[in-house]
């Protein structure tokens, strides 16, 4: 929300006082001295005016998790564990996964309390690529990158998919490149040709690219600038 608007929507101000409350440099916004009235307010930002906090903030937490096959992208699970049972208690609070990744799916996920931001990096309007290394039973043919690119039509939803990058590495092996993530999407593409995926790892959102020195079920924090890639 728009920093005027958040002030004039307390109790306290109105339009008029706000403009001049920013005038005067008595607002702050994250401990810094702000006058533009279009500065963004999230839930994460603390605000202050005259040194009285209006809102306290909280730390927004972005995680990278190397994802091993065997556990669910879920928060909780009755049955499976999950890839917060990977992180310690202390971070796990607040968090939700930004793009989930089937059961025995590897690869990079994300992890955050920023629902803006993972929207940004998940919704197919923002064009952001999503690269799957993909190994499959039978051999790859070079006709499937004409049909990916052009986009396949999924009944169930009555939907025809964006189109999708393919290259080829190997009989059975090849780099997908896609910008949304229907619900077992790769599978179903690759299942279009009667062709089973039996490996499927998810290299990169967007330009953030999964740490290779990450071992299975390793995580750490992003990096100021992955996090603004977004």
């Amino acid at each position: 929300m728009r920093l005027d608007r958040f002030l004039a929507n307390l109790p306290c101000y109105n339009r008029q006082q706000v403009r001049l409350l920013l005038a005067q440099r008595r607002v702050r916004l994250g401990g810094e001295v702000v006058v533009d009235p279009q500065a963004e307010v999230r839930e994460f930002s603390r605000v202050e005016v005259d040194e009285q906090v209006i809102q306290v903030g909280r730390p927004a937490r972005y995680l990278m998790l190397h994802k091993p096959a065997g556990c669910v992208s879920a928060t909780q699970d009755p049955q499976h564990p999950t890839v917060l049972d990977l992180l310690p208690v202390a971070l796990r609070e607040g968090l939700h996964i930004a793009g989930r990744l089937d059961y025995n799916t590897t690869g990079l996920l994300i992890l955050t309390n920023d629902g803006q931001w993972s929207r940004r990096l998940t919704q197919p309007q923002t064009k952001l690529p999503k690269h799957y290394l993909v190994e499959t039973e039978d051999e790859i043919g070079a006709h499937y990158a004409a049909t990916f690119q052009q986009g396949l039509y999924f009944a169930f939803e009555n939907l025809t998919t964006q189109p999708a990058s393919l290259d080829i590495l190997g009989p059975r092996r090849a780099r997908l490149g896609i910008v949304e993530g229907r619900y077992h999407q790769v599978k179903r593409m690759f299942g279009f040709f009667d062709n089973k995926v039996v490996g499927l790892h998810r290299e990169s959102m967007g330009t953030i690219r999964l740490d290779p020195t990450l071992a299975p079920g390793e995580f750490r924090a992003l990096s100021a600038e992955e996090i603004a890639s977004v």
